[in-house]
């Protein structure tokens, strides 16, 4: 194989990786971001009257 093909390979390969790595990073932010609304969501209160008042009454 010549020094041309080889440098045009590891060119592309180059870039291939680079771009899985960015895809990633991005993939992750976005996997942040979801995972800190879903907290923020559970730690709000659904019925916030809920077990604030008993019913004694029989």
């Amino acid at each position: 194989m010549d020094v041309g093909k080889m440098s045009m390979i590891m060119s592309q390969a180059n870039l291939q990786t680079q771009m899985s790595f960015s895809l990633m990073g991005k993939v992750m932010d976005h996997a942040e971001t979801q995972n800190a609304e879903m907290v923020k969501m559970l730690d709000q209160p659904q019925h916030p009257d809920l077990g604030h008042s008993i019913d004694v009454q029989a």
